[in-house]
């Protein structure tokens, strides 16, 4: 099992991250957990890139909650 949340600029933040790494760390610290950046397509071209501070700050925010196994994913999308 993975699980994984894609940072959505304007819906999803540090927050959110916070909230779901939590709930994530009170089932199990060791299940892993990928941070992925967001590309503008589709219905959604109208948002911007991730921004890199922002997608460092989420897996701080996950690890300060407990867990052990956080990636950042699409790490070349990052601005």
């Amino acid at each position: 099992m993975v699980a994984s949340t894609l940072l959505v600029p304007g819906y999803v933040d540090s927050a959110e991250v916070k909230a779901i790494a939590e709930f994530i760390n009170q089932l199990n610290p060791d299940i892993p957990y990928s941070l992925l950046a967001f590309y503008p397509h589709h219905l959604m071209k109208d948002l911007p890139l991730t921004l890199k501070q922002e997608a460092l700050a989420c897996r701080e925010v996950a690890l300060a909650a407990g867990l052990k196994r956080v990636r950042l994913g699409n790490v070349h999308l990052l601005t």
